[in-house]
């Protein structure tokens, strides 16, 4: 086991956060400073001024709201256009003189749900996120696994949403997606896709937080919504569970705040998924309130000791 500690960042458009993590991947005090956004000098220097702080590192482990090609290293970051399209990892290491590791944001959850959430003791794990939109992050014997381009683990894209859903059955339009594809899980799952599907079924405007509230207060329309939603979701996600076999999917992100809402999406994949258990498999996520700290401190321990055998 390593010994020496390593610096976590969680870096996300307004603020950036950093703890140096012990080899337990116990992570300590949490410091917090803005996010320099479109100056990549004032970024590095913010950054710099955390690792120093930190006391003696063996490298630097960043969780990060973007998404890095493991080809070329280069980064996807729409919210910090300062370190957008750089080789982010090869230009920090440069500047601080230590090995740099980042993850993107879903998967730093799921690695800290399976390391320190819900997910312990489970060897196959799909950390989901339903947040704005949805993502996730698939770890397999405590290992992440990555993709090309890196993008294993975006489940919400990909032209397949269902076009009926509900009781009683409802036409959901295929709406057009950020990614450039129509008919994509994002464009339907997570916060705003809540939104979208209640405003295409009764014309009204409500944010997921009133939906949700009204859906708990017996509201028929509302009912409606979350019928759609679940429905939505529920299809693909036993898929996932059969096809890479997750005995667990912990669930982060704004919607993961309601218990009810994350059950009912439970029972739905339960009861369409080929293994049958009474046991709950869509949880939420039980890492604590800096995930994307714990879920960088994993990577980085992870990386250290593949490093010294």
């Amino acid at each position: 086991m390593i010994c020496a500690m390593i610096t976590c960042f969680d870096i996300g458009g307004s603020a950036i956060k950093c703890a140096v993590a012990a080899a337990d991947g116990q992570i300590g005090e949490l410091q917090r400073v803005p996010t320099p956004t479109h100056d990549f000098s004032a970024f590095t220097a913010a950054m710099q001024t955390l690792v120093a702080a930190g006391g003696p590192s063996l490298g630097v482990a960043i969780s990060i709201a973007g998404v890095v090609d493991p080809a070329d290293g280069r980064i996807k970051c729409a919210n910090i256009p300062c370190i957008d399209g750089r080789m982010l990892a090869d230009d920090l290491a440069e500047v601080f003189g230590l090995p740099v590791w980042i993850i993107n944001d879903a998967d730093s959850f799921a690695l800290a749900e399976a390391q320190a959430g819900a997910a312990r003791g489970h060897a196959n794990v799909f950390g989901l996120i339903l947040g704005t939109g949805v993502g996730g992050g698939l770890v397999i014997g405590g290992r992440l696994i990555g993709g090309p381009g890196g993008f294993a683990g975006e489940w919400g894209h990909g032209p397949v949403a269902a076009q009926f859903a509900g009781t009683p059955p409802q036409a959901i339009p295929r709406f057009r997606c950020g990614c450039g594809q129509t008919g994509c899980l994002d464009t339907v799952g997570g916060a705003r896709g809540l939104e979208r599907l209640h405003l295409t079924l009764h014309q009204a405007s409500l944010d997921s937080r009133a939906i949700i509230a009204a859906w708990q207060a017996g509201d028929a329309d509302a009912e409606l919504t979350i019928s759609c939603f679940v429905d939505l979701l529920s299809g693909p996600l036993a898929m996932l569970v059969n096809t890479f076999g997750a005995s667990i999917l912990p669930v982060g992100g704004g919607l993961a705040n309601s218990a009810p809402l994350i059950a009912r999406l439970d029972d739905a994949v339960r009861a369409a998924i080929l293994r049958k258990t009474d046991a709950p498999i869509i949880v939420p996520g039980q890492s604590g309130a800096e995930p994307g700290l714990i879920g960088a401190a994993w990577l980085g321990l992870n990386k250290l000791e593949s490093a010294h055998g």
